[in-house]
This record gives structure tokens, sequence and C-alpha cells, in this order.
């Protein structure tokens, strides 16, 4: 006989940055494990330091992080992380990304621009990235950027179902914010058997997040409508569509949205809004002072909890966007 045999059993590690621990820790429960404790601080220079207090030797880790502000510095403990556990032996390592950052730098709009999403891909493929699970990226494409799996999860099933039991869907108008949500509130229509409505918009290519609303393509007079989006980060865009729907005649207006960043003025756009509710998932920690009784968080950590166990147990990922149709 040549060779040593081994009975050993799969093993999930799953770890947490400091970026949104809340979130981790819902994963942790839905999965029934612990979050691995971790050493984590910065030095006085701004340097950050990690070590994993359990060893990571042979097991399947799942490293979450969610790209929240300071977002550069989030970024960069999650490289050191992944580091840490490609040097601590690791059998794979999945990165959890709820909310990719630098995801609308996906393309060059003019010329001496970066593609920052390529960029933030390759660096968690040099760090060790054997994975990669996200939750709505800005755009598909972005799956491609990296060379590994990408499990693409999507909060669709969460937003929709929420908003479905709480309005009448014989009023109901889902609309897009701009062409480039077209495809993704027609599937909206299609879990909730409503009409297709589109704000035309043009954003101002020299100043950042100023948006011009010019008009609404479909029937929204008398009806509610139900704005989705990606995001919303400074809240102009969302905003300004939602006053051009009560300008057309809508009744109402609800706004939805898989990753609320709330920077800037959005808590001072949000609150004076017309609109009748935010609805967002918790893939970014809430800002304090945006505890308005108009904002609604329902919680991710379910769907992210189910992808992980499927991938552990080298189950089917697509099964979950199946369902999710």
């Amino acid at each position: 006989m040549t060779g040593i045999k081994t009975t050993g059993e799969k093993k999930l590690m799953l770890f947490s940055g400091r970026a949104h621990p809340e979130l981790a820790r819902e994963v942790a429960h839905q999965l029934g494990v612990g979050l691995v404790p971790t050493k984590a601080f910065d030095f006085a220079n701004g340097e950050i330091y990690v070590r994993f207090q359990e060893s990571a030797r042979g097991a399947d880790c799942f490293l979450m992080q969610s790209h929240t502000a300071p977002i550069n510095k989030w970024i960069m403990e999650q490289l050191i992380m992944i580091d840490a556990l490609k040097r601590a032996s690791a059998r794979s390592i999945t990165v959890i990304i709820p909310s990719y950052g630098y995801a609308r730098q996906d393309k060059k709009h003019r010329g001496r621009e970066p593609i920052s999403a390529r960029l933030v891909a390759d660096l968690l493929k040099c760090s060790g990235a054997d994975r990669i699970l996200t939750v709505d990226l800005h755009t598909d494409q972005i799956q491609g950027f990296f060379d590994g799996p990408v499990d693409h999860l999507s909060a669709l099933p969460v937003l929709a179902d929420y908003v479905g039991a709480k309005v009448d869907r014989s009023k109901l108008t889902v609309v897009s914010p701009d062409a480039g949500r077209v495809r993704v509130a027609d599937r909206w229509c299609d879990r909730l058997d409503a009409p297709l409505a589109i704000v035309h918009k043009r954003r101002d290519k020299d100043v950042a997040n100023q948006v011009t609303v010019h008009e609404v393509v479909g029937e929204v007079e008398g009806r509610v409508c139900v704005l989705v989006d990606d995001m919303i980060d400074t809240g102009g865009t969302i905003c300004a569509a939602a006053e051009a729907l009560f300008a057309h005649g809508a009744e109402d207006v609800i706004v939805t949205a898989t990753h609320g960043i709330l920077s800037g003025p959005a808590a001072d756009r949000l609150k004076n809004s017309k609109v009748s509710e935010f609805v967002l998932t918790n893939t970014l920690p809430t800002p304090s002072e945006l505890e308005l009784d108009k904002i609604t968080v329902l919680s991710i950590a379910p769907t992210i909890a189910r992808a992980v166990r499927e991938v552990f147990e080298d189950g089917s990922v697509t099964s979950l966007f199946e369902e999710q149709a």
C-alpha cells in the first residue's frame, strides 16, 4: 500500500469583517453555526491587522464583508482576511460580498477612465479568493470580471413579495427609474402580474449624482407605482423619478432597492420626499440618522445562508435562481 487515506469530514467556517457584523450574525444563525472569533484592529497609521483565533486548515471558509463606508478601508480589510485564510491553509475561500464596491464603475464612459469594478475583482482573485457570492450587482457583466465561480443572488423575491402583500395589485404599476433597469423591472412585472412604466432621465456627465428627469413612458395616472432600483446612494435619482411620477398623476409611490447606501443628502431627500415608503434590504447597515418611519429594512440573511449551504454541500445555487424566477 502506498499513500495515506483519511476519513475526515468537510468543515464549514464562517468569518466576518468589521463592516457589517450584524448581517454576518444573522447568516450564522440561519446556518446554525458560530462566527469564527477574529482579532482585528487598526494601527495608529491606519494599517489593518487581522488574526483568526481558530485553525482554518482544510476548512471550506466563507468570509463576509459588505463594502460600506469607508469603502476603501473595508475592501482592504477583506483582502487582508483572504490572504490570512490562504496562508492558514484553508481548503477553499468563498468571499461573500452582499454589496460589491465600485460596481457602478463597470465600463469606460469616456477616455482615460478606469474600470474599477474589474480592478476589485482582480484584487480579490490575486489575494486568494476562489469564489464570489454577491447580491444584485449593478450590472450582470461584472460576473465576468472574476476568473472563477460567481454566485449572483437576487433580492427581488424578498422585496417583491413584501410589496405584493401590502398593495392592491390591480392598481400596481412597476416603474424602472431608467432604461438600464428595464430587464429587472420586467421580472418584477412577471412576479406581480403588473404593467411596466419607465422614467427617462439624463445625467450631467460632469457633475456626480446630478440627474434631470425628462418624461414618463407608460400609464401611471391613478396607479400605485413601485420604483425598483439596485441601490439608493444620495437619493437624487430615485426622488426625482418619484416627483416625475406624481407630476404624471400617480396615486402613490413606493421605492424599493437592494442596497441602501444612503450617503450625503440622502437623509433629507428621503425625509422630504412624497414617497410613502422606501423598502431596502440589509446588505448594508442603515445609518442611524435614517431610522425613519417610511424606511423598511428586510433581511437578506436567509437568501445568503441558503446559497452558502448549497455551495458547501456541492448543491445547486442555480436552483435558488429558478425558485426566484
